[in-house]
């Protein structure tokens, strides 16, 4: 009797109906957070610029502005102090929480910025600000890493179009203003917009459920990374504060150039191998050259000094912004054996930013300064995606932790080699060409800062034990045939997240070649086996080669094994076949 197939229905060919709604509600987490993450990271990086310079004019004449300049430049160290800890933080507290902590201190901080009255409280305030700033990018990062990999993408192309133009956003609000307080509050509707879309992310989050939305965990010998950096960072910021009027410029040139060597220092004693040495060391090149970089850029184009002013640089600024970010989304969606590479050449691309900017620089049309923008732009978003790319969550905060003091070590240098030049300045004129000097030397500076970083990070890059593949007095790599699905596995039990491959294994012992005559071990007679009674192996003799069977005692019998179906071949097994009823069923059985 002929049995008809049952046709499967609709509901299994589908997928289970409970499956769509959380697909929809994960959808829309991705959305929220990438929107997030575009409106988040600019309000943090212009926390930094210390602004309050342009509006002294304003100031009442019972405060002193060099106090206030002192106390609205808290920002950045405190984003400093504020970045490791909060590494250290994001290991317990989950960052969906952290990111609505950290903007609710923002909006506090902006709230509270048009009562302020007195220098103490505006230093306060920036603290609060820096505080704030210091949560959320760390935050952001984390929530990132557990998503698709084009939100990696849009974080460090956000991330380096933040960069870039930080300096002008902090100075748009300030054009014609009545008030100093504005340089407190420069962005509050936008704040609140922020605040809203993480809310809507923190409900998003907790309804998908923690173990398909919370981010990794870093693992043993991650963990306490960010910690490491907490110690030079403190130190930084501590000269920085110290050393903002007292010192003079050739102090600070020579802190700057220490801090830096000091960041240099942490990042190799730190992470051993390439998968934790990259990230610290594109994020600390970047740090300290394109922020202190492009705020100097911005002053000299400013219509005082001949530029064409900020409306004239936002075409420029919109379409290095527009590139950078195709950029880093593009190199998020190649593999990961091109990461090193590109890495690589996003920080050549900044040297040749670095170039350009001497050459152009300064330009009274806005349109000349999109090469330098957009080489600066790319070049950083590329970077940092693709070292951030092929890391572990651990060490990409260990990376963050040392990015901030590189950009207050940038700011440093650049201020001392600013104020130098500056210093000699007597007439109008003499001041501007001291300007456009110290733009033009700093980044001559800049770009070799970063054409060490790169030699650096290759020369210890080849050096590793990972990169020779093996130590002194190891013998060299034997090549074993790859094993499907074992790399994977590698790749998340290594702490910092690199896939330690099963192909390549250096040997503890020396390598026996193969025996001139090989032995057939199961069609041998039994008198003739290795460990048999009645025969012993002669010295001279070479072992049969078992392959990957383990090493028997010697006096002890292998376990018996079935009899191959004619002599010297082993015995075929075939692959198991679904099941027929399974097929005709439910479809359960089903691929």
């Amino acid at each position: 009797m002929a049995v008809p197939p049952i046709q499967p229905s609709r509901v299994v060919a589908a997928g289970p109906p409970g499956l769509v709604r959380p697909l929809r509600v994960s959808l829309m987490l991705d959305v929220v957070l990438g929107l997030l993450v575009a409106v988040t990271l600019p309000l943090a990086i212009v926390a930094i610029p210390n602004t309050i310079s342009v509006v002294a004019v304003l100031l009442p004449s019972d405060i002193s502005q060099v106090e206030m300049v002192w106390a609205h430049g808290l920002a950045l160290p405190a984003m400093v102090l504020t970045v490791p800890l909060a590494g250290l933080l994001l290991r317990h507290v989950r960052a969906a929480p952290v990111l609505v902590g950290g903007l609710t201190l923002l909006a506090l901080a902006d709230a509270a910025g048009g009562y302020a009255g007195s220098t103490l409280l505006v230093g306060v305030l920036r603290v609060l600000h820096g505080t704030g700033a210091g949560l959320l990018v760390p935050a952001t990062l984390v929530a990132v890493w557990g998503r698709p990999m084009v939100l990696r993408g849009i974080w460090g192309g956000v991330l380096a179009v933040s960069l870039l133009a930080a300096q002008a956003l902090a100075l748009w609000p300030l054009d014609e203003v009545r008030s100093w307080r504005v340089t407190l509050q420069p962005y509050p509707m936008l704040t609140g917009i922020a605040l809203a879309l993480a809310a809507a992310y923190l409900v998003l989050w907790m309804r998908i459920g923690d173990g398909v939305a919370a981010g990794p965990v870093p693992g043993a010998m991650e963990r306490g990374r960010p910690l490491a950096a907490v110690v030079p960072a403190a130190g930084i910021a501590a000269l920085a504060l110290g050393a903002t009027f007292d010192w003079p410029p050739e102090r600070l040139v020579l802190v700057g150039g220490l801090s830096i060597l000091v960041l240099l220092g942490v990042a190799v004693v730190t992470f051993e191998g390439v998968a934790g040495r990259a990230p610290a060391y594109t994020t600390l090149a970047v740090g300290v050259v394109v922020l202190p970089t492009m705020a100097q850029v911005t002053c000299v184009e400013l219509v005082g000094l001949g530029g064409p002013g900020l409306s004239g640089l936002w075409p420029a600024f919109v379409v290095a912004g527009v590139a950078g970010l195709v950029a880093a989304v593009l190199v998020s969606r190649l593999g990961d054996a091109l990461m090193p590479l590109l890495g690589a050449g996003g920080l050549v691309a900044v040297v040749a930013g670095l170039c350009s900017v001497r050459v152009f620089l300064p330009a009274p049309d806005g349109l000349v300064l999109i090469l330098p923008f957009v080489l600066l732009t790319v070049g950083a978003a590329v970077a940092l995606t693709a070292a951030l790319r092929a890391s572990g969550v651990g060490a990409q905060l260990f990376a963050l932790s040392l990015f901030f003091p590189g950009v207050l070590s940038g700011f440093l240098l650049g201020g001392g080699i600013q104020v130098t030049l500056l210093q000699v300045a007597v007439t109008q004129q003499a001041k501007v060409d001291a300007f456009v000097g110290a733009m033009r030397l700093w980044a001559l500076v800049a770009g070799v800062l970063v054409v060490v970083m790169i030699v650096l990070g290759a020369v210890l890059t080849r050096r590793s034990p990972a990169a020779r593949g093996g130590t002194a007095g190891v013998l060299p790599r034997v090549e074993l045939p790859p094993v499907e699905g074992l790399d994977d596995v590698c790749a998340e039990a290594s702490p910092t997240g690199a896939a330690t491959s099963v192909t390549s294994v250096t040997p503890a012992i020396p390598v026996v070649p193969p025996p001139a005559r090989p032995v057939d071990h199961l069609s041998a007679p039994a008198g003739e086996r290795e460990g048999e009674p009645g025969r012993a192996v002669p010295e001279t003799e070479p072992k049969p080669k078992t392959g990957p069977r383990p090493r028997l005692r010697p006096g002890r019998r292998p376990a018996p094994e079935p009899e191959p179906d004619r002599p010297g071949a082993l015995p075929v097994v075939p692959p198991p076949t679904p099941s027929p009823e399974g097929a005709l069923g439910d479809g359960a059985d089903r691929p």
